[in-house]
C-alpha cells in the first residue's frame, strides 16, 4: 500500500508544482519521482530493513537474521540520499541516481520473480505491489529521463 502512496504523491505533487511554477511536466515529474519514489522509499527502506529487520524479512519472506538484510538497507540508503539530492543537481547527476536505482530495482524484480517461481514466496513483499513498483518505477524514470534529454536538445547521450 506504501508504494502506491509514494507515486500518487510523486504525481499529484509534481502536477501541482508544474502548475504553480510553469514547470516541464516531465522534468518535474522526473524530479518527484526520484525524491519521492526513491529517495523517500530508499531512506525508509534502510530504516525497516535495519531497526525493524525480522518484520521487513517476513514481510517479504525471507528468514530472519540474513546479514545480507543489511547490504539491502545500505544499497537503500544511498540510493536513497542520491535521488534527494537530485533536487540540487541536475543532468549527469540525475541520469547517474536513474541508472543506479535502475539497475538495483529491476534486478531485485528478477529476484522477486524467481522467488515466485523457483520458492513459492507469495508473500506481500515479493509478489505484492513492490514487485511491480520495482519495474514501474524505473521505466517511467528511464522514459522521463530520455525525455528531458531530447528535449533538452541533448539527445539521449551526455556528449551529443
Amino acid at each position: 500500500m506504501i508504494f502506491i502512496l509514494y507515486a500518487a504523491l510523486a504525481a499529484i505533487g509534481a502536477v501541482l508544482h508544474s502548475m504553480m511554477r510553469k514547470t516541464p511536466l516531465q522534468e518535474t515529474l522526473l524530479v518527484y519521482i526520484l525524491v519521492i519514489c526513491v529517495g523517500v522509499s530508499g531512506v525508509l527502506g534502510f530504516y525497516g530493513h535495519t531497526f525493524r529487520a525480522s518484520l521487513e524479512a517476513h514481510y517479504i519472506g525471507w528468514a530472519p537474521g540474513s546479514p545480507f538484510q543489511f547490504e539491502v538497507a545500505c544499497a537503500n540508503l544511498g540510493m536513497g540520499i542520491c535521488a534527494i539530492l537530485c533536487i540540487w543537481f541536475r543532468r549527469d547527476f540525475r541520469l547517474a541516481t536513474v541508472i543506479a536505482y535502475s539497475v538495483f530495482a529491476l534486478g531485485a524484480a528478477y529476484g522477486h520473480i524467481v522467488e515466485i517461481t523457483r520458492n513459492h514466496d507469495y508473500a506481500p513483499g515479493n509478489a505484492g505491489p513492490v514487485l511491480y513498483y520495482d519495474m514501474l518505477v524505473p521505466a517511467a524514470l528511464i522514459v522521463l529521463t530520455v525525455i528531458s534529454w531530447r528535449k533538452s536538445g541533448h539527445g539521449v547521450s551526455p556528449r551529443q
